[in-house]
């Protein structure tokens, strides 16, 4: 459990993109801090697992690696640059109910009161811990962040439903490289290549690359696999709730009595979020489809035992007119030898 539970790193740790980003970054270049922080992480993963897509996953890699890496990034930076960090971690809270009406339309996975109510109240305690009357809201890096929340939340739900065919760490690879792939042109075309780095700069993007990207979304990926979408969505509320505490912490911010507040209720969000649904739910759907796999396997014997009456003069034919007489005489018969074949279909040695 605990393991599983290991993906709550990667939020907490994407909650220092902010302040990473407008104290160690160069001045808004949204395109290049997503490009360097994906590149170098991909380009390490895919000459250690040294593996390629084949079949479907060429495209599947790309679609989950747009969403998860390449959009996700760049409109997060963008974000980062336009609004204050909270305000950023506050508008993308909002990524829990996205899983959850995702997660309807696409798996078909009907949401559960617990789970609206722990989306509905994680955004209402991010709201409240991080926003403020002075709070300036700029209108692209708003859409930006609410941009950034829905690609990653489609990314979740189609993450889990397509599964991966290789290691955890090829995988992350290849959604890298599909988001390389679709950041590089944009990057250059837009920004163009970086100027000056200084070493500040350079050690702000080899934290994103190494810590906040390879190892982040490898435990992250790890828990897409291993927890429901919902539970793993509301995960996220990590992020806000850190930005938030790194603002107290190295910015000298103070709480007010509505952050307090906030902050709890983020809190009870997070933990009804993770609450599993009820037993007798679980056990009534169980009950509900054990009796149908014990329909279907009643039908099995009696068509097969239909099908064997070939006529009137057959034995499924006597069995039936005399079942008494005819299963008597069949008892007092040898059992002759079946065929090798008939033999080996029902798990017998032939004779």
């Amino acid at each position: 459990m605990l393991r599983n539970y290991a993906a709550a790193l990667a939020p907490a740790i994407w909650g220092t993109t902010y302040l990473t980003t407008t104290d160690f970054l160069p001045a808004y270049r949204p395109l290049t801090a997503a490009l360097l922080r994906a590149l170098p992480a991909a380009l390490v993963l895919l000459a250690v697992t040294r593996r390629c897509p084949h079949g479907a996953w060429w495209w599947r890699s790309f679609v989950l690696g747009t969403l998860n890496i390449g959009a996700f990034f760049a409109l997060l930076f963008v974000a980062a640059y336009r609004l204050p960090g909270g305000v950023a971690a506050a508008v993308g809270a909002v990524q829990p109910l996205f899983v959850v009406l995702i997660s309807w339309a696409v798996a078909g996975e009907r949401p559960t009161r617990m789970r609206v109510l722990a989306a509905v109240l994680g955004l209402a305690g991010v709201a409240m811990l991080v926003l403020r009357a002075d709070a300036r809201l700029d209108l692209v890096g708003v859409l930006a962040a609410i941009g950034a929340a829905l690609s990653m939340a489609t990314g979740i739900v189609l993450g889990r439903r397509w599964g991966r065919p290789v290691s955890l760490l090829a995988m992350t690879g290849w959604q890298l490289l599909g988001g390389v792939v679709l950041l590089a042109p944009l990057a250059l075309a837009v920004e163009g290549l970086p100027g000056h780095l200084t070493g500040r700069n350079i050690g702000g993007y080899a934290y994103l690359t190494i810590v906040g990207t390879a190892f982040a979304y490898v435990i992250w990926f790890r828990g897409v696999e291993t927890l429901p979408s919902a539970r793993l969505s509301m995960l996220g509320l990590l992020s806000p709730t850190v930005a938030a505490v790194l603002g107290w912490s190295v910015l000298g911010q103070s709480l007010t009595p509505l952050q307090l507040v906030g902050f709890v209720t983020a809190l009870a969000a997070l933990v009804i979020g993770q609450v599993p649904p009820r037993v007798g739910t679980t056990a009534k759907r169980s009950s509900e489809l054990g009796s149908k796999r014990d329909r279907a396997t009643a039908v099995v014997p009696a068509a097969d035992s239909a099908s064997s009456a070939t006529g009137p003069g057959s034995a499924g034919s006597l069995a039936q007119t005399a079942p008494g007489r005819h299963s008597r005489a069949a008892s007092r018969r040898p059992r002759a030898a079946c065929p090798p074949d008939r033999c080996r279909s029902v798990g017998q040695s032939p004779m």
